[in-house]
């Protein structure tokens, strides 16, 4: 299983909590948007362009690693890397980064 695969599997059931838990949707849409910044040179448009699916899996490997050699464990509430693993599956799901969720390739 692929790393965007893993942690959209891992952090997509979060998504259910933007329902009840405003603060974590606003956590979540400020990393969602500062990983765009990240992963692209930007440009004019309005719209940002969908992260390219190797540099996501580039960033989110080194994320892991970082977090590996910190020894951390997922706490019951949302911290720092709760809220970028679940905006790493937000931009997986959103731009249907993974194999199957193509569609048309």
């Amino acid at each position: 299983m692929s790393p965007l695969a893993k942690i959209s599997s891992a952090y997509g059931p979060r998504f259910a909590e933007f329902a009840f838990e405003p603060a974590f949707t606003a956590a979540v849409d400020q990393h969602v948007a500062d990983l765009r910044e990240r992963l692209s040179a930007g440009g004019p448009d309005l719209t940002p362009p969908p992260p390219d699916r190797s540099d996501l899996t580039d960033y989110a490997l080194g994320f892991l690693d970082a977090l590996a050699e910190l020894d951390w464990r997922e706490p019951v509430g949302h911290d720092y890397a709760v809220c970028r693993l679940t905006a790493i599956s937000w931009l997986v799901q959103r731009h249907g980064l993974l194999p199957e969720q193509r569609r048309g390739d």
